[in-house]
């Protein structure tokens, strides 16, 4: 039985499901891509998000839509499609790409074109005056897109530039139960028309579907997955992000296929509790996360590692917490660059803390909690 999802309007383009299946996570094979496809079509998921840089999964999803139209007679024009472009290269270079990427597809245009990964200033400028911008009208000329939209790591700053272009017509962002300091952002792109999807709530939102005892205790009776998803559509969020590798990942987007209602008393409740659970295990060191500590001459990340000592510390994800610090420095401009052991206890941020934290104890702390052996990220 196909599930009949919700399809909400996402910028000019095609309408899309709540949740969004990203493919970076079933690309092992194409029967694996093909039997995820076949899973998220009966969840009632229409949206395919992707890249070039997924390995084969442009070319597993243009077999898999092949398949499931002649087999079982689900339309090749009822899928929505996103697929990507870095923010760079000449004119020349992003043609060639782009047809590669609807050969792969096997389409004869794309719906949505984001600029993925736009995390620096620099980048901005290239969709603005660079090649970027002189690709972007030639695909809008030749109508082989719906629409143009960006994905960012970047900061507040930088996203909210990209908003206010008004070149975008949609934006993929983080956007989180456990740090919903993007969730302005989202607001204002979704004043201005744009679609908004929530990159990765699931994993880059704390590994939620590994949740701790503490964080399983302190949500009862929802799973804190459950109760993350509900708090990002309750917001308006256009599509949550899902990297499902196998057909239980998509119990609970079936389960919340229609739920974008305001919270509930009882999840309100919930979230509240969550909160308080966090707040008498961090006591009077936690940070509040309202960002006025920076700059830091430094330029360490405070609020970001401060984040993720919260996590560890009030919400029991140990997993999530080491693995996303120690992941600093290893990505590029696709996250922080500099980690706690950068702080020179200058104490330049100590007299700008609201709550008087010792913000040089607390990232030593964190460096001696979070440090370990860096794990691979699943690409690049």
């Amino acid at each position: 039985m196909i599930i009949n999802s919700q399809k909400r309007s996402f910028g000019t383009g095609p309408k899309v499901s709540v949740f969004t299946l990203g493919t970076m996570r079933s690309v092992e094979s194409a029967i694996s891509m093909y039997d995820i496809i076949k899973s998220a079509h009966f969840a009632g998921i229409n949206h395919l998000e992707t890249a070039p840089s997924y390995g084969k999964a442009e070319i597993f999803i243009g077999e898999a839509l092949d398949k499931l139209d002649q087999f079982e007679k689900v339309s090749k024009e009822n899928w929505v499609i996103t697929t990507k472009v870095l923010p760079k290269g000449n004119f020349n270079e992003l043609k060639e790409r782009f047809f590669d990427s609807l050969m792969n597809l096997n389409v004869k245009k794309i719906n949505n074109l984001a600029i993925h990964g736009l995390n620096l200033f620099e980048h901005l400028e290239w969709v603005l005056e660079g090649e970027g911008r002189k690709f972007i009208n030639w695909l809008l000329s030749q109508k082989l897109i719906d629409q143009i939209g960006f994905s960012s790591h970047g900061d507040f700053q930088l996203i909210n530039s990209a908003i206010n272009s008004d070149i975008f017509k949609f934006c993929s962002l983080h956007l989180h139960l456990f740090d919903q300091s993007k969730i302005p952002l989202a607001k204002k792109a979704l004043g201005k028309n744009m679609g908004v999807m929530a990159i990765s709530p699931a994993d880059k939102g704390g590994k939620l579907y590994l949740p701790s005892d503490i964080l399983k205790e302190a949500s009862k009776p929802y799973h804190p997955l459950e109760i993350a998803y509900r708090f990002l559509l309750s917001e308006g969020i256009t599509t949550l992000s899902l990297g499902a590798s196998k057909p239980n990942d998509f119990d609970l987007p079936i389960k919340l296929a229609n739920a974008t209602q305001k919270l509930s008393r009882l999840e309100i409740n919930v979230i509240t509790n969550i909160e308080n659970e966090s707040n008498k295990r961090l006591g009077i060191t936690k940070c509040e996360q309202c960002r006025a500590c920076l700059p830091c001459p430094s330029e360490v990340p405070i609020p970001e590692i401060l984040r993720l000592r919260n996590m560890y510390i009030g919400n029991g994800q140990e997993e999530f917490a080491k693995e996303r610090y120690n992941l600093i420095g290893r990505a590029g401009h696709w996250w922080e660059t500099k980690n706690a052991n950068n702080c020179m206890s200058c104490n330049f941020c100590v007299p700008k803390c609201p709550n008087h934290l010792d913000i040089p104890g607390l990232l030593k702390e964190t460096h001696h909690l979070l440090l370990d052996k860096p794990k691979k990220r699943l690409w690049g």
